[in-house]
């Protein structure tokens, strides 16, 4: 559907209402080193009310990220370890009765934070993975006979290493969905260790101080969603979407029995929402093939289902989503 905009008063909104970005990255660089696309990707679901799922080895600096941001941001940040025997009522809060009032009171559960850290989440039997899910979708938690709305923002990121799988629960396809992103953390490079180890053995003191009000958040997401996106660019989008679902109509034949299943509706609707955002980050008031291209990896690593050749051939959701870009023709 086309639109009719201003697209230079755009712009000039979109910088004025962006503003808190360079002093948010400024506030995050006194802890946190290099991560650059980890700290992006909270960035992109804090501004589409996103959910993050990330993959990484231990000691990668994902909880000290988001507890960053959460501090660079003025907003609360609870962290759960899932463990095999947690039950769905550590993560959501539960009823205890009072014997003094004779009377059972809520106790709410880590959930209600602006940031939520989800550490290890398929340690969890899928009950508990569950419970977060439906907080997560639903924005709400239900204890006993009320009913509670959880405070926004609200972003979880959830971790789960790649190498250990002895006593997890892989999280079925149809929950994966539900994270916009997943995004996999590597090791830093030799210098930025450097300074992460000269960090650790001589402290600065520097404190994180709050760059925005949660409020200001609140205000950007409006603003996201006024980018403008060409029908040309959705078009894109599409494209690339339903080429994970019938890639012999884009010259991807080859790829097809590669896929075991395509890229859910979600997928278009995340790609668009997270290019929006990304156009937003670079102080635009529009949205380019390029920034559809940034975020298609997070976007669709998790949402493209291998078949047993594919893995027979030790080929990665990755491998398939650089044929698509390849492949794709660009506006």
């Amino acid at each position: 559907m086309e639109q009719n905009i201003d697209v230079q008063a755009l712009n000039e909104k979109i910088y004025a209402e962006s503003a808190f970005l360079d002093p948010l990255r400024v506030e995050c660089q006194k802890v946190l080193v290099g991560q650059n696309e980890m700290l992006d990707s909270l960035l992109i679901g804090l501004l589409t009310r996103g959910h993050i799922l990330l993959e990484g080895l231990p000691g990668l600096a994902k909880t000290l990220t988001i507890k960053t941001l959460a501090q660079a941001i003025d907003g609360d940040f609870s962290r759960i370890q899932f463990t095999p025997d947690l039950l769905p009522a550590d993560i959501v809060g539960t009823m205890i009765y009072n014997p003094a009032d004779n009377a059972f009171s809520v106790r709410k559960g880590p959930i209600f934070a602006n940031f939520v850290l989800a550490d290890e989440i398929n340690r969890a039997p899928a009950k508990v993975q569950a419970a977060l899910l439906e907080a997560m979708q639903e924005r709400q938690v239900t204890i006993g006979p009320q009913t509670f709305s959880l405070e926004e923002p609200f972003l979880v990121l959830a971790t789960q290493n790649p190498i250990e799988q002895e006593g997890t629960y892989n999280l079925p396809e149809a929950q994966v969905d539900r994270f916009m992103l997943k995004v996999k953390v590597s090791y830093p490079k030799k210098e930025e260790e450097r300074i992460v180890m000269q960090r650790a053995l001589y402290p600065s003191g520097d404190v994180v101080e709050p760059a925005l009000k949660p409020e200001a958040l609140l205000r950007a997401r409006a603003v996201v969603r006024e980018i403008y996106l060409d029908s040309k660019v959705e078009q894109y989008i599409l494209d690339l979407v339903f080429a994970t679902r019938e890639p012999e109509n884009y010259g991807l034949k080859k790829l097809a029995p590669y896929i075991a299943v395509g890229a859910s509706p979600r997928a278009t609707i995340n790609m668009a929402l997270a290019a929006k955002a990304a156009a937003f980050m670079d102080r635009r008031g529009y949205v380019t093939p390029d920034d559809v291209k940034a975020v298609i990896y997070a976007v669709l690593r998790h949402r493209i289902g291998l078949s047993f050749e594919a893995e027979a051939e030790q080929l990665q959701s990755e491998d398939i989503i650089e044929k698509l870009v390849a492949q794709v023709e660009v506006p």
